[in-house]
């Protein structure tokens, strides 16, 4: 048996292929996460990932799209998506595979994809 806070993990991340986790596996990322009114996440995409986020409390845009308590968005690999909390958030992520690295920021010029920087 182990246990952790949801502080001591980076940004909400508690299972995948990185450090700190709860649980490493590459089959996939689960986030549990906390965003103020105004928190916002630059547009990215995964080229190989599909992520599906909950919007737990709260209410947000992703995709162009407004979310409330209960909504369910699915990105397939390509999909392009930011994030902007109208209010307070929680959201919870699952991405499928863990794939350190598999986040390209779109440059809102050319539209075209670029590695976000790593984070440890």
């Amino acid at each position: 048996m182990t246990s952790a806070h949801l502080r001591d993990m980076h940004r909400g991340w508690v299972v995948g292929d990185f450090a700190p986790t709860c649980y490493r596996t590459s089959a996939c990322e689960v986030a549990c996460q906390r965003f103020e009114a105004g928190d916002v996440e630059a547009e990215h995409v995964h080229r190989i990932a599909t992520e599906i986020t909950v919007i737990v409390s709260g209410r947000a845009i992703m995709a162009g799209r407004e979310l409330t308590a209960g909504d369910i968005l699915v990105l397939e690999p390509g999909d392009p998506a930011g994030f902007h909390a109208l209010e307070p958030t929680t959201t919870l992520v699952m991405k499928f595979p863990s794939v350190p690295g598999d986040k390209y920021l779109v440059d809102p010029v050319t539209a075209t994809p670029e590695p976000a920087k790593a984070w440890a």
